[in-house]
């Protein structure tokens, strides 16, 4: 992508609605489809700020995609070094790295074989069956954070 801005797709007033129930379900004990919502504290505000992922396990590591690209949340991420994921009571609390686009494919992959039903929109055309240069080209456009959580 040669725009000067990172890529984010802004939600819809429907999809930011449904973001909002989905996280509330999770915050309330009930994870739709392994969703969970995501707390991670504001780089200027300081005040945690919530929303909801699909942690996604890969070869036995945790990680958290970005499908709408540089959203907020991946800002704040990149500047708190972590956050918190809950489902009802249970709070894990972890660090996060972001992986080096190159890196990022096999996730991509195995992320969109799971959620590619939901998060298909968000990839302009780029399945679980595009090829490994497709994925290392999307890549740019979708933050991929390895997570650890602490014990």
């Amino acid at each position: 992508m040669s725009s000067s801005s990172p890529y984010y797709l802004k939600g819809s007033p429907m999809s930011v609605r449904m973001n909002s129930v989905i996280g509330w379900l999770a915050r309330h004990g009930l994870s739709l489809a392994g969703s969970a919502e995501l707390s991670v504290r504001g780089r200027k505000s300081g005040q945690m700020q919530r929303v909801p992922v699909n942690p996604h396990t890969y070869e036995g590591a945790q990680y958290l995609v970005s499908v709408r690209g540089h959203a907020q949340w991946v800002r704040n991420m990149r500047a708190a070094g972590g956050g918190e994921l809950r489902v009802g009571r249970k709070v894990r609390t972890f660090t996060a790295q972001e992986l080096p686009d190159a890196e990022k494919v096999a996730v991509l992959r195995t992320y969109l074989e799971r959620w590619g039903w939901e998060v298909k929109d968000y990839f302009k055309g780029v399945t679980a069956t595009s090829s490994d240069e497709e994925l290392l080209a999307a890549a740019p456009d979708h933050p991929v954070f390895r997570i650890t959580v602490a014990d």
